[in-house]
């Protein structure tokens, strides 16, 4: 079950690491992020979105490495506590997206941290 959740989580980080992108090249989807206030992100926002691309790969390759299907950490007791401070990472921005002034933030990534939550936690479980 873990290595199933695992390869569901990267997909998602996947399609997060597309859209950063696409916020990072000026499209015009910042009211699903950034707590929505532009709907092109200036510089600043952009900068936090790169800082989010690399956030999102270091999430995966921990993902896949609690899972069995990596093997790049070489302290396996660093990762099995940071797969749950992820899930942690995951259930808190489940409540910051919540409670974003940006009805499309709310409505889209609120559900999605869920769902990265219960994936992270699958996959901590082992």
């Amino acid at each position: 079950m873990a290595t199933g959740a695992a390869a569901v989580f990267c997909v998602l980080m996947a399609g997060l690491i597309v859209f950063q992108a696409a916020l990072i090249a000026g499209a015009p989807l910042g009211h699903f992020a950034w707590g929505g206030q532009d709907r092109v992100l200036p510089i600043r926002k952009r900068l936090g979105s790169a800082t989010s691309i690399g956030l999102y790969l270091i999430f995966a390759v921990l993902v896949l490495q609690r899972a069995g299907l990596a093997d790049v950490i070489p302290w396996p007791g660093v990762v099995t506590v940071a797969t749950w401070v992820l899930a942690g990472y995951f259930l808190l921005g489940i409540v910051l997206n919540a409670a974003s002034r940006s009805r499309p933030e709310r409505w889209t990534m609120a559900p999605l941290c869920a769902v990265l939550a219960g994936l992270t936690v699958l996959v901590a479980l082992g």
